[in-house]
């Protein structure tokens, strides 16, 4: 890391050398630190294969398949055991699973992809477009009418209802149509909480089919579907030729058990979903590639920036304190986004991920958008529980040194601001200091103060001061770096005023150890 950071030293320098501005404030994208960081990675891959098999054979799951993406690329997939106990056919990578909830994801991408085109808005009254609602009886005189948006996040106020939901599967849009009319209860005001529903998501379904004018199955596979090449996923069991269907199993009396196949109707878009382990690493695949924001093509379906709005948090639902699988403490925080959950953790920042369960399956799939990996994770037993063994996968691509996070990226302005700062360090000059200061600064410390405390801190580190190690980027306009003197070391930070040209907003000057390593801001404080 230290190696590739210290590059920016001289990256000003060599930004005038090759004609771009030193004032700009253009940052290019963020970088990893590690060259060699997917050989590293894939040296990880045979413990991942021995984790999942002993998963798999431990928890008595009969088949599974699991899959590795790296900066938007399937690079590794398994399998393990049978997709058809009976038959004792062995599961494949084209293998078909039920994915349940992580159905979700689809349907909040086709909402996007209309709001995009101008066709809806995500505050937009879902009664506009499904009638139905309008008869909604709400808890109070003055609560909100449900949202679109609210829908998407699970904060529309309708109760969780996950065994209900999963039974609804078969429901005919008539069906669903006569259980809106006839009610829905509220178990919070819209907009006031999160609470898991399937029936909002059902609901979303039917925004797609009325805004487009296309079954939502239909439109699903023409328009999100067959773009991203995924020729095997379908909402219809039946549409599964029998050589590639898993079917679904559960334990009793330490036998497998074989549930029926759940047929696809109303409540599909919430949970209707079947797909091989190819074609989900390639969805997350899609979904990783958002990350970072860049210039470039931007070939869809849907734009960049909208699937990397849906792996935002809109719906906080709490934070917990546990141990991971090692033992050691942690602490997550978040909540949903778009058919998505995000947990902010110590370990890794940002985590992306959703679950899916249903009689006879259980799925995952989770990424880690700042360092470009993700992991996805099918099974044919009940409610596949996976997120421990996929808590150890990431624990052992960590081991690998590979997996590492992204690292922001100076605008040339900031490495023109550390320059500037450092001469002033080492030798006082008024027009230096007036031309690199925001007008705030002075009123903060006036100048002839700040002027006396580095003359002190001059006295106490020595002359021949200049910039030491790494420059560290904190994001495109704040960063910290070491200045070496004779006698010793400062640590300097500095963040950048929000005007053209940027100047120094804020300059923290204090005597370092010279053994000291300047670290990242910590992800938890």
């Amino acid at each position: 890391m230290r190696s590739m950071l210290a590059l920016l030293l001289t990256s000003s320098l060599a930004a005038q050398a090759m004609g771009q501005d030193p004032l700009s404030s253009q940052a290019p994208p963020p970088t990893y630190p590690v060259a060699d960081r997917l050989a590293r990675l894939s040296a990880g891959f045979g413990a991942l294969d021995r984790l999942f098999r002993d998963f798999a054979e431990q928890g008595q799951v009969p088949g599974i398949g699991y899959g590795v993406i790296v900066d938007g690329k399937l690079v590794h997939l398994g399998t393990h055991g049978v997709r058809d106990v009976g038959r004792k056919a062995p599961v494949d990578t084209s293998s078909v699973f039920r994915i349940a909830s992580m159905t979700k994801s689809f349907t909040a991408l086709a909402i996007l992809q209309l709001r995009d085109a101008g066709r809806l808005s995500l505050d937009d009254p879902a009664e506009r477009f499904v009638p139905e609602l309008r008869a909604l009886r709400y808890p109070t005189s003055d609560a909100p009418r449900i949202t679109i948006r609210q829908l998407l996040t699970h904060s529309e106020g309708f109760p969780e209802d996950n065994p209900w939901g999963d039974q609804q599967l078969a429901a005919t849009d008539r069906q669903m149509s006569a259980m809106m009319r006839r009610g829905i209860p509220f178990s919070t005001v819209p907009g006031t909480a999160y609470e898991y529903s399937n029936y909002g998501f059902a609901i979303l379904g039917r925004i797609i089919a009325n805004v487009s004018g296309v079954p939502y199955p239909r439109y699903i596979q023409r328009r999100i579907l067959g773009p991203l090449g995924m020729r095997v996923t379908t909402l219809e069991a039946a549409s599964v030729p029998s050589s590639r269907l898993a079917l679904g199993y559960r334990r009793q009396d330490d036998r497998w058990v074989e549930e029926p196949q759940l047929p696809d109707g109303s409540f599909g878009p919430m949970g209707g979903m079947l797909t091989s382990i190819g074609d989900l690493g390639r969805y997350v695949a899609f979904l990783l590639d958002a990350w970072p924001a860049r210039d470039g093509a931007d070939s869809g379906p849907v734009r960049r920036a909208s699937v990397r709005e849906m792996q935002q948090i809109w719906r906080y639902n709490g934070a917990t304190v546990g141990r991971d699988s090692t033992g050691a403490a942690t602490l997550s925080a978040g909540g949903y986004g778009y058919g998505l959950g995000i947990r902010e953790t110590c370990r890794f920042g940002a985590v992306v991920s959703h679950s899916g369960g249903l009689p006879g399956f259980g799925s995952q799939m989770r990424w880690l958008p700042d360092y470009g990996v993700g992991l996805v994770a099918l099974g044919n037993l009940t409610y596949t529980g996976w997120g421990p063994v996929l808590d150890q996968a990431l624990a052992a691509l960590a081991a690998t040194g590979g997996l590492v996070p992204r690292q922001p990226s100076p605008a040339p302005v900031l490495l023109t601001r550390r320059d500037q700062v450092t001469r002033l360090v080492a030798t006082w000059n008024d027009a230096l200091a007036d031309s690199l200061a925001a007008m705030n600064l002075y009123l903060d410390e006036p100048k002839p103060r700040r002027q006396a405390a580095l003359a002190r801190l001059r006295e106490q580190v020595g002359g021949n001061c200049r910039n030491e190690g790494p420059f560290l980027a904190a994001n495109a306009l704040r960063g910290q770096w070491k200045i070496r003197c004779d006698r010793g070391d400062l640590a300097v930070a500095i963040t950048l005023a929000p005007i053209e040209p940027a100047t120094v907003q804020q300059l923290d000057i204090r005597p370092s150890p010279r053994d000291e390593v300047l670290a990242p801001d910590p992800t938890c404080r």
